[in-house]
């Protein structure tokens, strides 16, 4: 039986915050900033976005597109506290979460999905849950992969429920404008538009795989591949051991790539010293972005291998930093490992590709030949070093 893999988004998610709070403002466009003039909005209400103010939109655009706009500074504390509501009730159904920021998470359901006779059952129930225990409503994606199921949960907004099924793609997901897929981010599809690759089937069309991957780097493979909906990554959902993390609050805002770029460099650094010094690998690596108006972003990735190299800890980190920069000046930055293991506590799996640093010797021979009679058991390398030894003496 395929995975089934729900996507939980919570809409809107610190706008509906606030009108929990104040139901003064059900009902009414609200935007939440922080209220100075070089604010931008964080979140929009969904009766302000049918205005078209957006996140991330200058507060004064906003103001602009729709005059009668309630702006609400930001309750991180009452965020994070609804957040942490959110994920409780979602744990006491599976273990298999994986978070992907304080409003989204990632649900392995393929074992849980089995006790409900119609499986759409359970995602009208977590969806009916979320609304009473934690009174934020929410959208569910639900497919065969992470990938799938973050388009599938963006597709039908607030409060929808939507199966994307593989042989649902060309009709569904294959339509759509570049701009849309997860994982791509403003630059890459502005430059991808520019070279006429415009909808998730010109991504995924083989005809264009070649341009694509001049164009983007080998990263984009994996974007080629999840718009043809292969997406292979797993959930990461083992907290036996906690993540470590680096970050530091800037001096002044930063936008050059160059000064960001130093920054993580700094940070992956320190997070891979303190990883080696503890004996601590990880596949998990998570940025941490807070822009000048304090509104924070949350990324997170999962690596096929866990690792302690700066270079490779960078290098995702970047990766992840380049797919979601929304291009505002930055005050905070931080790097994160997670799903840890210890090396020597834990067996690791041998990468195909890799040899082994200090291969092991095992003595299995001298064991075996201790109840051999006669001719002993020897490897065919030793045999062979013998016979090239005798030829040379002759």
């Amino acid at each position: 039986m395929a995975k089934v893999i729900f996507h939980i988004d919570l809409n809107a998610f610190f706008a509906n915050a606030e009108v929990l709070k104040n139901s003064a403002l059900e009902g009414q466009p609200v935007a939440v900033a922080n209220l100075h003039k070089r604010s931008v909005v964080t979140t929009a209400s969904y009766e302000a976005r049918a205005f078209g103010v957006k996140s991330a939109m200058p507060i004064h655009e906003a103001l602009h597109k729709c005059p009668q706009l309630v702006v609400v500074n930001g309750d991180y504390h009452w965020y994070k506290e609804l957040s942490k509501r959110f994920f409780q009730f979602i744990k006491t159904l599976t273990p298999y979460v994986e978070p992907a920021s304080i409003d989204e998470c990632y649900v392995d359901v393929s074992e849980l999905i089995k006790s409900y006779q119609r499986p759409l059952d359970l995602a009208w129930y977590i969806q009916k849950e979320v609304l009473n225990k934690v009174g934020l409503p929410c959208s569910i994606g639900i497919a065969s992969n992470k990938f799938l199921a973050k388009m599938a949960s963006d597709m039908r907004k607030p409060m929808g429920i939507t199966v994307l099924r593989k042989q649902e793609i060309p009709r569904k997901l294959w339509p759509l404008p570049i701009s849309d897929m997860v994982g791509i981010g403003k630059k890459s599809s502005a430059l991808l538009i520019k070279n006429d690759i415009c909808t998730i089937y010109d991504l995924a069309d083989p005809k264009n795989e070649d341009k694509i991957i001049a164009l983007l780097g080998k990263a984009s493979y994996t974007a080629i591949q999840n718009a043809r909906g292969n997406d292979s990554s797993e959930l990461s959902y083992n907290h036996s051991v906690q993540s470590i993390s680096q970050s530091t609050t800037l001096d002044t805002d930063i936008t050059e790539y160059e000064e960001i770029h130093t920054v993580f460099k700094q940070l992956a650094n320190a997070l891979s010293k303190r990883a080696i010094k503890e004996d601590l690998s990880g596949s998990l690596i998570t940025i941490s972005i807070r822009y000048h108006d304090f509104s924070n972003v949350v990324r997170s990735h999962t690596m096929d291998v866990a690792t302690n190299d700066v270079n490779i800890i960078l290098e995702n980190a970047l990766l992840l930093f380049d797919r979601h920069y929304r291009g505002d000046p930055i005050r905070h930055l931080g790097i994160g490992l997670g799903s840890l293991y210890s090396k020597s506590k834990t067996i690791t799996q041998l990468d195909i590709f890799k040899l082994p640093e200090n291969p092991i010797s095992v003595p299995i021979l001298e064991e075996l030949n201790k109840n051999v009679l006669g001719t002993k058991l020897m490897k065919a390398s030793d045999l062979l070093k013998k016979n090239s030894k005798e030829n040379v003496e002759h």
